[in-house]
């Protein structure tokens, strides 16, 4: 039995999938497996996992095409054997010292799950501009109704029997059923600590599913629905915190010139207080989005997209 599982959803990742894969056979820690489940790829991800994982035993290729991300994390993680699991999506990377990260983290029985930072990067990981912040304290309901501090599902990891009494992911959400099932984790009562290193490196896309920043703002919808079963509502405060998140992610991902103001003038109109505190993430958003509307595509690419 591997001390992790790292699962793997695929689809159509043939042109990242590779650096992915390489950047888990860098870790310091080599007591893991690693479930690739591939989604109907019509590209060559499936060619490449197989060759993968003629080369390295730990590597294991799943089928469940045509089922969804969440649908596809569900079954890599039914499949896995490890006692910790860990989540990476197709195109992001991990740092080598990652899983050595966790398992400082893991080391406390009181820990069930663990996070660190993120970068985002466009081209090459070591480019990026760009990294997320942690919380001083365990993961919160409250801090999820904001800025979600996980950012992403390759971010994440937790002890298999609390991934199993989660329930899974939600297989009717492509947006946001990280969220929602990040406030069902806490909500039921597990404790997700954080790492204060970046350990992982997040591909930007103007064509990723996070890119659809209307599509987030509804599946959202679907979130809250489950942190008001746990007493949770989000407030003035919240929502406008969230809206400066889209603000900073349109303006990574390229968006519109518009798209970013819009969604920070709203965010400003509810909460402005909250809004622009603290004053790097607020203030430099507000900066960022009243200026890209007058660049260039390729300038406000260059300046925001990292």
């Amino acid at each position: 039995m591997p001390r992790f599982s790292i699962i793997v959803p695929c689809y159509q990742a043939a042109a990242t999938i590779a650096d992915t894969l390489a950047s888990l056979s860098a870790q310091t820690v080599t007591d893991w497996e690693a479930l690739c489940v591939d989604d109907g790829s019509t590209d060559a991800t499936y060619a490449l996992l197989r060759t993968a994982a003629a080369t390295d035993p730990r590597i294991r290729v799943l089928e469940n095409p045509g089922k969804g991300p969440s649908d596809a994390r569900n079954h890599g993680a039914a499949q896995a054997t490890g006692e910790i699991l860990a989540f990476c999506d197709a195109d992001d990377l991990w740092a080598p010292n990652k899983l050595a990260a966790l398992e400082t983290a893991f080391a406390d029985p009181a820990c069930d799950g663990a996070f660190g930072r993120v970068s985002f990067f466009e081209r090459r990981a070591e480019d990026a501009r760009s990294v997320s912040s942690v919380p001083a304290g365990p993961l919160s309901i409250p801090a999820l109704l904001g800025e979600n501090p996980v950012c992403t599902m390759s971010n994440i990891a937790l002890r298999a029997p609390v991934f199993a009494r989660s329930g899974g992911l939600r297989r009717d959400m492509v947006h946001n059923e990280d969220l929602d099932w990040l406030i069902r984790l806490v909500g039921l009562g597990a404790r997700i600590h954080p790492v204060d290193q970046t350990l992982v490196h997040y591909r930007v896309s103007t064509s990723g599913l996070s890119a659809d920043l209307e599509a987030m703002h509804a599946g959202r919808a679907m979130a809250l629905e489950s942190a008001a079963r746990f007493g949770f509502h989000a407030d003035a405060d919240a929502e406008a915190v969230y809206l400066r998140y889209l603000a900073r992610r349109a303006l990574r991902v390229g968006l519109g010139g518009t798209t970013a103001l819009d969604l920070a003038l709203r965010g400003l109109a509810l909460a402005p207080v909250r809004f622009l505190r603290p004053i790097h993430r607020g203030w430099g958003t507000l900066a960022g989005a009243l200026i890209a509307p007058a660049l260039p595509a390729p300038m406000r690419r260059a300046l925001f997209s990292r």
